[in-house]
């Protein structure tokens, strides 16, 4: 089986769908430890330096099919936005266009 990685795929000028690991622990809306954050840095910034538009997916919690403000990725967008040095599109729509 040959199993194609990053290094292999031309992702110039493509749309990526990335899926991260950003279950951060979070206490009254503040990350407080940006660990997971960081693991993803060098894959997000490998995309963006190929040129790549990249899209992230992710959860917090477990919100059981429930929106649950506490939950919400929005501050991951914010600190993710501040470890990059540019700006990241949050939407608050979990289906439909954004």
């Amino acid at each position: 089986m040959n199993i194609k990685t990053l290094d292999t795929v031309d992702v110039r000028g493509k749309r990526v769908l990335l899926r991260c690991d950003l279950n951060v622990p979070l206490k009254d809306g503040v990350i407080t430890d940006d660990g997971r954050i960081k693991a993803s840095l060098p894959t997000i910034k490998f995309l963006l330096a190929q040129g790549a538009t990249v899209i992230i997916t992710a959860h917090l919690g477990r919100p059981k099919g429930e929106r649950k403000p506490e939950l919400s990725l929005a501050p991951i967008a914010i600190r993710l936005s501040e470890l990059l040095g540019e700006s990241v599109n949050f939407s608050e729509k979990i289906i439909g266009a954004t």
